[in-house]
C-alpha cells in the first residue's frame, strides 16, 4: 500500500491526527511545486500522502520528508503508466488550456463549475483545508471508502492544501488567485475553512479576474439567510412536489441535482465572461443563484400554470399533466419508456399495439382526453406490452416513429459500448479504484473534452497543469472598469434553427448575455411550441402568437421566416450563416444536411462558424434517428431506476427532465467552441446527445456500480448520508415539506424543536450511523410535530432554528413566491397578442440586479424587412417578391 493509499485509508475511518509542522511542511512542497508550474516546469504529480497518516500522538509518526516526496512521485508515475486513457488524456491540450481557475469553498455547483473547465484543458487549483473538501465524504462510497460524487466533481482538478491557522495563508492563497484568470467561489454555501481573502482588494490589483460566487439563494431576499439541502431547494422549486403515488408522500432523487444545474449555468458565466474578455475588457464579477438555477426545470410549468391557471397536481407515479401516455411501463423483459405527444404519435402508438379501436376513438385524439381516461387506456395496453421485450419495442418504434425507449438499469449503461467511445462514461482513477464515471456532454469534435482523468488526493498536483499563458494582457484595463458594450456577448451572432424547449433555451441564454439571436422559422413549419396542431381555426385566430411558453423561450431574439425547401429562402440562410459565429439545431439529425445545409457544406462558407446539432441520441449514434423529448431522455438515462422505493416501478420525477438539460449543456458546449473560434479562427462541429446530458445525474451511481456491480439501494425520501430526511405531511390537504439534518448539531436542533430533548441528548443518535437504527420511529417524530402545522409555518420554525426545510411547491406557487418577488426574479414585458406577462430572468446575475429584458418574443417573422434589408442588404422590391411567393411570410399556414 502507498502512503497516499495509507492516509487516504486512515482519513476515510476516521482515525488520526494532524500535526502542524507537518502540515506546513506539506504547505512548503506545495509552493515549490506551483513555482515550478508557474516556470512552466514539467512536475509529475504525487500521490500525496495524506496528512492523516502522521500523528502529533503517541507513535510520532513519520514527517512528511523530500524521500517520501520522490517516492511518491514515482508511484503517481507508475500509475499513470497503468492508466493509458488516463496518461494520453493528460498529454492533450484542450480549448481552455490557457486558463487557470482557482476553486475554494466546498459546494458542488462551484466544484462542477471548475471541473467543466477542467474537462477542456484549464488548469484548475482546488484549495482544501487540511481535513480535504468536506465533500470527500460525501456519499455514496466506494469500496475503499472513497466519495463517488467527489471524484465524478474533481477529476482533472489539482489541489492546494491551505491551512487558514498558518500566519502565510491569506497571502498565499492571494497570490494564487492574483496569477488565475478565474475564481470560483463556494464558500457561501461552505467554507471549508478557507482563509479569508479580501475580493475587492485583489480585483482591483488583478482587473482581469473573473469572478464566480454560489449561494443557495443569491445575496439577498427572503431565503437569503435559510440553511438548505439539494432536496430543500429542490423543493422550493416545483421540483418534488407532482412526483409519486396521488397520495404521497412526493418522491424525489436524494441529491446530485442542483450542483449540476447550478454548476452549469456558473460555467456559462464564466465561460461569456472569457468572451467578453477577449475584446479587452476586464473580468466580470457574476453571483448565482443555486435555487434560481434549478428553475430553469421549473419555468415551462410555471408559465403552463400562468397562462392555464391551477391545474396541476400529482396524478400517480409516472404520470404527469398534461400529457398522456407519458410514463413507464413493464415489458417481457425490462421496462420500456413511452412519450406520446402529437395525435400522430398516438396512432402510432396503438397500432404498434394492434389497438386499432383507442387509436379511432375521436374522444381521445387530444393528450388532454387521453388524459382523463388514463386508466381506462392503461388496462389496454399495459397486458400488450407484456408480450415482448423492451429492446424488441423499441426496434419497433424506430421504425414507426414513435419516441419510445428502454429503460436501464446503472449496470446496463456500463455495458453500452457507445457511451465509452462517444466518452460520455469515462475511466477514472480515485484513489486505488480504477472507475467509471459521466463525462463531458459538452462533445467538441476539433477540441473534444478530456476522456476521463485522475481525482487528486489532499495536495495533489495534475501533470498538465503547466506551461500556461494569458488569455489575454489587461493589466492597463482600469480597476472596476467592464467593456463597454455592457452584456457579454455582444457582437456575437447566432442563427437559430431550434425549436421547442432545448435548443431555444440553449440561445435564449446567448441572447439573454448579448448575442444577437436570429430565430429562423417558417410559415409552413414554425416552432412547434406556437402550438402543436394547426387546424383551420387555430391559424384564423392567429392562436399560434398566443403561446406563452414560446414567449417565454424566444425573449431578446429576432425572428425571420424563411422556406428552406425553396431555393431562395437556402440561399438567404447561407448568406446569414456565411456572417454568423453560431448555428443552433435540435431537429433530427438528417433534417439540416437533406436541406442542404449540413456541416461540409457550412464550414466551406463559414470556417469559423460553430456548429451544434442537438439531437436526443448524437449524430454519430446507432439510435441516431429515435425521436425523443425532454421525457424520453430522462427514461433512458439510467436516472429513473435510482429514484422510488423498492418494489416500485422505475420513477421519473418530471415530464420533461432531458429538455432544460441539454439547453445548458448546448449553450456551455457553444461557448467553448466559440472561445476556441475566437482565439484561432477555427470554427467546429458539436454533436451534442441529449440524452447524454442526463448521465451527471447517475453519476455516483455509475461510479459505485463499476467498482462492485452493486445495484444502487432506493431511498425513497430517505438519504445515504443524512439521517433524517424525508418528505413530510403538513397540515391541510396534499402539503408537504421536507426536512434534512445535515451535521449532529443540526440534528440537535430538530430533535429539541419537535419535543425530543431526549433524543438530543442521547449520545448513541449523535452520528447518523445511530439514528438509521430508529429512522422510522424519527420520522414518525418529525411527522407528528409537522402535521399541527402548514407547511410555510413549520419552514419558517425550523429555519429560525437553523434546520434545513423546504416546502414543497407547486410550479404555479413561485409565480408569487416571496423570495422570488423580492429578487426581482419575474419581470413583466408587454407583447402583441399576449399583452402583460411575466418573463423570469436568468441566476447569474452581475451588480445587484438581474439581466435586462431587452426584448419580447418575436412574432412569426416580425423581422424580415429589417434583416434581409440591414443585414443582407436586400432592396424593398425583393422583399415584397419574397412574400409574394411565400417564401417569408408573417401568417402561419394551416395544416388543413
Amino acid at each position: 500500500m502507498s502512503p497516499g493509499r495509507a492516509g487516504a485509508s486512515t482519513y476515510l475511518s476516521g482515525r488520526g491526527a494532524y500535526s502542524p509542522e507537518i502540515a506546513h511542511n506539506e504547505v512548503q512542497q506545495q509552493t515549490e511545486v506551483q513555482q515550478q508550474i508557474e516556470l512552466g516546469q514539467v512536475f509529475y504529480p504525487a500521490l500525496r500522502p495524506n496528512l492523516t497518516s502522521f500523528s502529533s500522538g503517541s507513535g510520532g509518526g513519520d514527517r512528511a520528508s523530500a524521500d517520501t516526496f520522490d517516492d511518491t512521485s514515482r508511484t503517481a508515475r507508475a500509475a499513470a503508466q497503468e492508466q493509458p486513457s488516463v496518461r494520453k488524456m493528460e498529454s492533450s491540450m484542450g480549448a481552455l488550456s490557457h486558463l487557470r481557475v482557482v476553486e475554494i469553498g466546498s459546494s458542488a455547483a462551484t466544484s462542477y463549475c471548475a471541473r467543466l473547465f477542467a474537462d477542456f484543458g484549464a488548469d484548475v487549483q482546488k484549495v482544501e483545508p487540511p481535513a480535504g473538501d468536506p465533500l470527500r465524504r460525501s456519499a455514496p462510497l466506494t469500496p475503499d471508502g472513497e466519495s463517488a460524487w467527489f471524484g465524478f466533481l474533481n477529476f482533472n482538478k489539482s489541489s492546494i492544501v491551505i491551512d487558514e491557522a498558518h500566519a502565510d495563508a491569506i497571502p498565499r492563497l492571494t497570490a494564487l488567485i492574483e496569477g488565475s484568470d478565474i475564481l470560483v467561489d463556494g464558500r457561501d454555501v461552505d467554507p471549508a475553512d478557507c482563509p479569508p481573502i479580501d475580493i475587492t482588494a485583489i480585483r482591483q490589483r488583478h482587473p482581469g479576474l473573473i469572478y464566480l460566487e454560489a449561494s443557495w439563494f443569491g445575496g439577498d431576499g427572503s431565503y437569503a439567510d435559510f440553511a438548505a439541502t439539494d432536496s430543500t431547494v429542490r423543493a422550493l422549486a416545483g421540483l418534488v412536489k407532482l412526483a409519486g403515488p396521488i397520495e404521497g408522500p412526493p418522491l424525489h432523487s436524494p441529491d446530485f441535482q442542483t450542483g449540476i444545474l447550478a454548476g452549469l449555468w456558473a460555467f456559462i458565466a464564466g465561460a461569456c465572461s472569457v468572451v467578453a474578455r477577449m475584446r479587452g475588457g476586464t473580468g466580470r464579477s457574476w453571483s448565482l443563484s443555486i435555487f434560481e438555477s434549478c428553475l430553469a426545470l421549473s419555468e415551462y410549468l410555471m408559465f403552463e400554470a400562468f397562462a392555464h391557471g391551477d391545474v396541476m397536481r400529482r396524478i400517480g407515479i409516472n404520470r404527469f399533466w398534461p400529457n398522456f401516455p407519458i410514463g413507464i411501463y413493464e415489458t417481457k423483459k425490462g421496462w420500456l419508456g413511452v412519450t406520446t405527444v402529437s395525435a400522430a404519435q398516438w396512432r402510432a402508438f396503438c397500432d404498434m399495439l394492434g389497438l386499432l379501436e383507442l387509436r379511432d376513438d375521436p374522444a381521445l385524439v387530444l393528450n388532454e382526453d387521453r388524459l382523463r381516461h388514463a386508466e381506462h387506456i392503461e388496462r389496454q395496453f399495459i397486458p400488450r406490452l407484456k408480450t415482448r421485450t423492451a429492446q424488441e419495442w423499441f426496434a419497433e418504434g424506430l421504425k414507426r416513429k414513435i419516441p419510445i425507449v428502454p429503460v436501464p438499469e446503472i449496470s446496463d449503461l456500463l455495458q453500452d459500448a457507445e457511451k465509452k467511445e462517444r466518452g460520455a462514461i469515462v475511466p477514472v482513477l480515485l484513489g486505488n479504484e480504477d472507475c467509471l464515471t459521466a463525462g463531458s456532454m459538452q462533445r467538441l469534435t476539433l477540441t473534444p473534452p478530456r476522456q476521463g482523468g485522475r481525482v487528486p488526493a489532499p495536495g495533489e498536483q495534475q501533470a498538465f497543469a503547466i506551461n500556461r499563458r494569458r488569455l489575454t494582457d489587461v493589466a492597463s484595463a482600469s480597476p472596476g472598469c467592464t467593456d463597454a458594450g455592457g452584456l457579454p456577448l455582444r457582437g456575437i451572432r447566432v442563427i437559430d434553427f431550434s425549436m421547442g424547449w432545448a435548443g431555444p433555451l440553449c440561445t435564449r441564454t446567448l441572447a439573454d448575455l448579448g448575442a444577437e439571436v436570429i430565430k429562423v422559422e417558417a410559415i409552413q413549419y414554425p416552432d412547434w411550441w406556437r402550438g402543436l396542431n394547426r387546424p383551420a381555426g387555430f391559424v384564423a385566430d392567429q392562436m399560434y402568437e398566443k403561446a406563452v411558453r414560446y414567449c417565454m423561450m424566444n425573449r431578446n431574439k429576432r425572428g425571420i421566416t424563411l422556406d428552406l425547401k425553396r431555393s431562395q429562402g437556402l440561399t438567404l440562410a447561407k448568406r446569414l450563416l456565411a456572417g454568423a459565429d453560431i448555428v443552433v439545431d435540435n431537429y433530427s439529425v438528417d433534417v439540416l444536411p437533406k436541406l442542404g445545409l449540413g456541416y461540409d457544406v457550412l464550414r466551406t462558407l463559414n470556417p469559423r462558424l460553430v456548429v451544434m446539432s442537438m439531437s436526443a441520441f448524437g449524430t454519430s449514434s446507432v439510435h441516431r434517428n429515435c425521436r425523443a423529448y425532454g421525457s424520453t431522455l430522462e427514461q433512458g438515462s439510467g436516472l429513473p431506476s435510482v429514484i422510488g422505493n423498492p418494489g416500485q416501478p422505475p420513477v421519473m420525477t418530471h415530464i420533461a427532465f432531458g429538455d432544460a438539460v441539454g439547453g445548458l449543456n448546448g449553450c456551455a458546449a457553444v461557448l467553448v467552441a466559440l472561445i476556441h473560434a475566437r482565439t484561432t479562427g477555427q470554427g467546429q462541429f458539436i454533436d451534442l446527445a441529449q440524452i447524454e446530458c442526463m448521465l451527471p445525474f447517475a453519476a455516483p451511481w455509475i461510479t459505485v456500480n463499476s467498482i462492485c456491480g452493486t445495484p444502487p439501494i432506493r431511498y425513497g425520501s430517505r438519504h445515504p448520508q443524512f439521517v433524517p430526511h424525508g418528505c413530510f405531511r403538513c397540515a391541510g390537504e396534499d402539503s408537504w415539506i421536507v426536512v434534512a439534518a445535515t451535521d449532529a448539531d443540526m440534528w440537535q436542533r430538530l430533535a429539541v424543536l419537535i419535543g425530543r430533548p431526549d433524543w438530543a441528548a442521547d449520545a448513541s443518535l449523535k452520528f447518523a450511523e445511530g439514528r438509521r437504527l430508529i429512522e422510522d420511529e424519527i420520522e414518525r417524530g418529525i411527522e407528528a410535530w409537522t402535521l399541527t402545522r402548514v407547511a410555510d409555518e413549520a419552514m419558517s420554525e425550523l429555519q429560525a432554528a437553523r434546520i434545513a426545510g423546504g416546502v414543497a411547491r407547486l410550479p404555479i406557487d413561485l409565480l408569487n413566491d416571496r423570495h422570488l418577488k423580492s429578487r426581482g426574479y419575474l419581470r413583466d414585458v408587454e407583447r402583441a397578442f399576449v399583452g402583460l406577462h411575466p418573463q423570469p430572468s436568468i441566476p447569474i446575475r452581475e451588480g445587484a440586479g438581474s439581466h435586462v429584458l431587452r426584448t419580447a418574443a418575436p412574432t412569426l417573422g416580425q423581422h424580415n424587412g429589417e434583416i434581409l434589408s440591414e443585414i443582407l442588404g436586400l432592396p424593398e422590391a425583393e422583399i415584397e417578391q419574397l412574400k409574394r411567393e411565400g417564401i417569408i411570410g408573417t401568417a402561419m399556414l394551416s395544416e388543413e
